[in-house]
């Protein structure tokens, strides 16, 4: 153990880069080689260096940091200790502060806290779930400790927060092994810990355990992370709009370092190029996954303020912050009224509270536009939108909606061209939220990756027969594009139908119909020489405590307050309904059963076979008599629908066109 621990030393040293045992090597001229000692206010560091009074200089640098005034960090900065004094910082970060101190850190959110030990083991790894050591060394609980030491003054945080990074630059070089360089050094990981350090160090520059000697291992440290994430960039995606964002940002707040200029450069012509190619012309991200989208519309205003702060936001064309603009209206298009959006891909459900912030910052970005005022505000100022059914056509999401209300349907569905890594074989979905409840909501991704049983539970949701879609013998689609075949909308009924080519032999045509802004008609057509087991799936809520009824082929949910949904099948030929396994995961490395089932029918031939659903919502406990007649003009094959619906022996006809 000792032999390792020394070697770990001198590959420290061996590869240059400031990490912590280079402390203990006096100052020289060359340990100011990374800063800019041109730059406005270091004029007296400078001449100390030239003067060869290295640790005079080192202290004059560290004086210049405490007082610096022209440089401000978007969320702490020096001088604002009274904003944070004897204030509450929460219970999460107290909690991650205080076990910080004990070494017990919570990488990922998902999991709770693990003991690292005394001398701490960077590459202890508790569960093979690879985000657990990855986000082992994004240190979260590095900004958790500065909050706490600005609260309380206890000077414990500062010197544990000193000797923590000191320890995790020592036994984590660059090089130090293939595994290891897998999780600390991938470029992602990387970018996190420059994205929250300068934060970190504003934090905790004031404190005494902050010394000259740690200020030179500091910049050295920051600065060859930074310049690592320059050097080995992700090739695409949302990793490489992350990395731009934070090399830019570290380039702004470190304005003294000599790479800097480059940093600032490099980040605003990835993000000018990135964003031209992952956001669709409707404004959605590329991945296709709500929460990515958001986060990526962060991304790039992040970078944004981060220029502005540099005085460089002019290296910003217009069209990017009119492409932000539309990725927030895109936000708004896909959410429901309670600000909850579809949990497709590698999405989850965020709170309320979270989202309006989200909204604010927006807003303030774009003060002007009244529609992003109305949703940061809660609707309490600006304006609703002037549409209510609309679609991103181009990405394909599709959403129906009768209002903005609490008291409104809203469906968004999911027909789209393939996505990233973050996507999954699921065209056909659909999310419906009815006055307030989300009745089907999307499986969720529940993990990422890691062994192979991690895996084997991030495949149990993405499997196309978790979702509310048609399968060919419950297998998985192909990933591939939807084809639009129409969408029209009007008040009394919204139309679209797609066609995706999801198996072998195989397309599946989905026609959505909202009728009278009320409820929905699903026709599913499957086409193709392909034979076996089809079937169409649907999902509910866990609390729905759904009636089954096998012989209308029909199912509905039992709220007592007298919200609830009908889902009944009227096929007029064989149809079977199927209960099956049913999991929602609506946090990371968090499940819950659910009702499932799904309406069958055998194919085995290559003539079209069709499923008819009604989706009906109802104000009573007790769900309504309903049927469906074809009139004479009605023609699936010809997408000709001549229906009369009947509900509870009113009678009401639908005709139109599917395509």
């Amino acid at each position: 153990m000792k032999l390792i621990r020394l070697l770990m030393l001198c590959c420290t040293v061996l590869l240059g880069t400031g990490f912590s045992k280079a402390q203990h090597k006096p100052l020289t001229k060359d340990s100011f080689n990374i800063i800019d000692l041109q730059y406005p206010g270091l004029e007296k560091v400078k001449q100390l260096v030239e003067a060869g009074k290295y640790n005079e200089a080192s202290a004059e640098l560290l004086n210049y940091y405490r007082n610096r005034k022209t440089v401000k960090h978007p969320e702490f900065n020096v001088g604002d200790e009274a904003r944070f004094r004897g204030k509450d910082i929460g219970k999460a970060n107290r909690e991650k502060a205080d076990n910080a101190l004990e070494h017990k850190f919570q990488p990922q959110k998902g999991y709770g806290f693990y003991d690292y030990g005394k001398d701490i083991n960077w590459q202890y790894w508790p569960v093979k779930d690879n985000e657990v050591r990855w986000q082992l060394h994004r240190v979260y609980w590095w900004t958790s400790m500065g909050l706490a030491y600005r609260s309380s003054a206890d000077e414990k945080y500062a010197k544990e927060w000193v000797f923590q990074f000191r320890d995790w630059a020592t036994k984590n070089p660059l090089g130090l092994s293939k595994d290891n360089d897998r999780f600390a050094w991938r470029s992602l990981e990387v970018s996190e810990r420059i994205n929250s350090l300068p934060g970190i160090f504003n934090l905790f520059v004031p404190s005494p355990e902050f010394t000259p000697d740690f200020l030179m291992e500091f910049l050295s440290s920051f600065n060859h992370q930074t310049e690592y994430v320059y050097q080995n960039y992700s090739e695409k995606g949302n990793h490489l709009l992350f990395e731009a964002q934070r090399v830019l940002g570290a380039g702004c707040i470190f304005p003294e370092l000599k790479l800097a200029p480059k940093w600032r450069k490099s980040g605003i012509d990835i993000l000018n190029e990135e964003i031209k190619k992952q956001v669709y012309d409707d404004g959605l991200q590329w991945e296709l996954s709500p929460v990515y989208h958001n986060a990526s519309i962060d991304i790039f205003l992040k970078a944004y303020r981060y220029a502005q702060l540099a005085k460089q936001e002019h290296e910003f064309p217009s069209s990017y912050k009119q492409t932000v603009e539309k990725m927030i209206l895109a936000t708004i298009n896909f959410s429901f009224p309670d600000y909850s959006f579809p949990m497709f891909g590698d999405s989850w459900v965020g709170a309320k509270a979270n989202m309006i912030k989200q909204y604010q910052s927006w807003s303030k970005a774009f003060p002007n536009n009244q529609v992003i005022k109305y949703f940061a505000t809660d609707g309490k100022e600006g304006t609703q939108p002037e549409y209510l059914s609309n679609a991103l056509k181009t990405a394909g999401f599709y959403t129906f909606r009768n209002g903005w209300t609490d008291h409104s349907t809203v469906m968004t569905l999911k027909a789209s061209r393939p996505g990233m890594f973050h996507a999954q074989p699921d065209n056909g979905t659909f999310e419906l939220w009815i006055k307030g409840r989300n009745f089907t909501p999307d499986a969720g991704c529940y993990v990422y990756s890691g062994d192979e049983e991690i895996t084997k539970m991030r495949n149990w949701y993405r499997q196309t027969k978790v979702h509310s879609t048609l399968t060919l013998n419950d297998e998985n689609m192909v990933i591939t594009d939807a084809k639009l075949n129409k969408w029209k909308t009007d008040k009394k009924l919204d139309i679209l139908t797609y066609t995706n080519p999801s198996y072998s032999g195989l397309q599946h045509q989905r026609s959505v119909l909202f009728v009278n802004q009320k409820y929905f008609v699903i026709i599913d057509k499957a086409n193709g020489e392909a034979t076996g087991n089809l079937a169409t799936h649907f999902q509910l809520k866990e609390d729905s405590k759904p009636v089954f009824d096998k012989i209308k082929n029909s199912v509905y949910t039992t709220y007592s307050d007298n919200n609830n949904l009908l889902i009944q099948n009227f096929n007029t030929d064989k149809i079977s309904l199927k209960e099956e396994e049913g999991k929602v995961s609506y946090a990371y490395q968090k499940e819950e059963k659910r009702p499932a089932f799904a309406f069958e029918k055998s194919k085995t031939n290559a003539n079209n076979q069709y499923f008819i659903t009604l989706l009906y919502p109802f104000e009573t406990d007790q769900a309504p008599q309903v049927s469906v007649i074809e009139n004479k003009g009605n023609n699936y094959e010809k997408g000709i629908i001549d229906l009369t619906i009947v509900v509870n022996g009113k009678k009401e006809k639908l005709t139109t066109l599917l395509y």
